[in-house]
């Protein structure tokens, strides 16, 4: 009786760990879990808007910050966190002064939105983007290449810091 007992506890103690090299995210060992968004999401120019922004200093841009309808509809009835599937999209210009407004304005007064800079995309999938916090980022150039890794590995630190699910951005109706 005592053998069976001790092969027992053998078998159910080789499970244990076995089970726990088995990742919970339930990619396969030696896969790292995606964080980066690699591709621009399809019609994102269509998008509603949820605000616009303006970055001054050393970036001093301008841009639409665009949502899908997921994501819209999540910031219209105040959810959070958001749901699986919500997209946020941030169009970045060069913020520039228009020569053309100001003489009919007659002082410089009037910013436009000049060269397209990059697109930034986060992308909620809660299993997908587990190690980020639910979120995948990406940026890409005015170009449409993609960022590089040293770049959006900034993403995710910084919006770690937002107390809204990592967005910065609130919705203006």
């Amino acid at each position: 009786m005592t053998r069976i007992a001790l092969f027992l506890v053998v078998v159910v103690a080789v499970a244990a760990v076995v089970a726990s090299l088995i990742p919970a995210s339930g990619q396969a060992v030696g896969q790292a879990a995606p964080v980066f968004v690699t591709k621009m999401p399809a019609g994102f120019r269509d998008w509603a808007v949820i605000s616009v922004s303006h970055e001054a200093g050393n970036i001093n841009s301008i841009g639409a910050v665009l949502g899908n309808d997921v994501a819209v509809k999540a910031y219209r009835e105040g959810k959070l966190p958001f749901p699986d599937g919500s997209i946020i999209a941030a169009v970045h210009y060069a913020y520039v002064p228009s020569e053309e407004n100001n003489k009919v304005f007659g002082r410089d007064q009037s910013f436009v939105a000049g060269p397209p800079t990059n697109v930034q995309f986060e992308v909620k999938d809660s299993k997908k983007y587990a190690a980020t916090g639910g979120w995948g980022f990406g940026h890409f150039n005015k170009d449409g290449t993609l960022g590089n890794d040293a770049l959006m590995n900034t993403c995710f630190p910084c919006h770690a810091k937002a107390s809204h699910d990592l967005v910065f951005t609130r919705y203006a109706p």
